[in-house]
């Protein structure tokens, strides 16, 4: 079983859709309960959980409500994400906050809820999307950037205690726009290959949670081919 935080209509979708074909029953956490039921609808096989990450009651609720119904999660891909725009003198510091609950410590309260059924069977995955505020501070990401890193390096921390346990965590840091209706509007004049496709993200996490123990990866970076890097 997996679950997946953040199911909005792109990456979080494809995930979804990627995992279910590969034989996964997965719960979906999100806040938009509409988009749940209507993807839940869609695929059997995934089960709706509408829940805010950011808050703790809540997501607790959600994750006791999936182990009760769907048992212990073998897969885990965090791709929930809080962010805002503004640099240092102008966010307020409520948002920085806020985008570290749902950043950093859901990261944190899921891994700890979820990591120890997956160390007493000796196996999982716990996958967490990123982008390129992990590792450099724009001015005008200063309510976002340092959540991202410090979810970064959170992941590491729980990488370098999980594995020798059996339980593979990865980092994937995609450097690129993401292919989305919004995204196409602000940019209305980039070509297809611009963008980076959610499905081709959603195959790189099923290929990261399907790599043989002798040849795991943490750090994980897409980028279309034209990218600038």
């Amino acid at each position: 079983m997996a679950i997946v935080t953040g199911v909005g209509p792109g990456t979080g979708t494809a995930i979804v859709r990627q995992l279910a074909d590969a034989g996964f029953q997965v719960a979906m956490i999100a806040r938009n309960a509409e988009r749940l039921s209507a993807l839940a609808h869609e695929r059997p096989d995934a089960h709706a959980f509408p829940a805010d990450v950011s808050n703790p009651d809540a997501l607790d609720s959600a994750l006791d409500a999936i182990r009760e119904r769907l048992g212990d999660a073998d897969v885990l891909v965090h791709n929930a994400v809080g962010g805002a725009f503004g640099n240092f003198l102008d966010i307020d510091p409520a948002v920085l906050q806020q985008n570290f609950q749902t950043n950093v410590m859901a990261l944190l309260h899921l891994a700890r809820k979820l990591a120890p059924a997956m160390v007493k069977k000796g196996t999982g995955a716990i996958v967490v999307t990123g982008n390129t505020s992990a590792i450099r501070g724009k001015s005008q990401f200063a309510a976002f950037a340092p959540t991202k890193a410090a979810q970064r390096i959170l992941a590491e921390s729980i990488a370098r205690e999980l594995g020798p346990q059996g339980v593979h965590v990865a980092y994937l840091l995609i450097d690129a726009v993401i292919d989305l209706e919004w995204t196409r509007k602000m940019q209305p004049s980039a070509p297809d290959e611009f963008f980076i496709k959610p499905a081709d993200i959603a195959a790189e996490i099923l290929h990261i949670i399907h790599q043989p123990r002798s040849a795991w990866s943490f750090n994980v970076e897409l980028r279309p081919f034209g990218e600038k890097w």
